[in-house]
């Protein structure tokens, strides 16, 4: 079994000016969520054995706090493919790794990770709010196999909610 966590980067900064979308850092409120993810991971056993993020400077803060806060141990990379990508783009990425990681986590962006969620799960709609995570188990042996309606969403948590159970903010 294969699972996937789609991770939406954290509420990003507006005040701040930028010379390009890509460029756009989190915000105060988006780095907080970062750390209490990467926790709520760590402390449920969760841990993806490889991380990607997209290259846009809000979604590799994300993962890097999340990581760090969670004492991951897992490889860390970044690749521009996950940014400004459609559902199928990132799709036809994921079969194409060349790593063979059981558990896999991407950061990324919307509307892509609720459209791509949505049809891995089988033409459901589903929103990923800022900061939250996705978690959708495969009952394939490698990324290559995964298809359109072939996953089982397992869970999906708003950095709130976990804030709230963990009794922080």
């Amino acid at each position: 079994m294969l699972s996937l966590i789609l991770f939406r980067h954290g509420k990003s900064d507006w005040d701040k000016p930028v010379a390009s979308d890509h460029e756009r850092p989190l915000a105060a409120r988006g780095r907080d969520a970062a750390h209490s993810m990467g926790r709520m991971l760590g402390q449920t056993k969760q841990i993806p054995d490889l991380a990607i993020s997209s290259s846009a400077l809000r979604a590799r803060d994300t993962l890097q706090l999340a990581a760090r806060a969670g004492r991951w141990g897992c490889p860390l990379r970044i690749d521009s493919a996950l940014y400004e990508n459609s559902p199928s783009g990132i799709l036809n990425w994921v079969r194409e790794l060349d790593e063979d990681p059981e558990c896999l986590l991407l950061t990324g962006h919307e509307p892509t990770w609720s459209g791509l969620a949505g049809r891995l799960i089988g033409k459901a709609i589903i929103k990923v709010p800022t900061g939250s995570m996705l978690r959708i188990d495969f009952e394939v042996d490698r990324w290559q196999q995964i298809d359109v309606g072939g996953g089982e969403l397992r869970w999906l948590l708003p950095p709130r909610v976990v804030t709230k159970i963990k009794g922080g903010k």
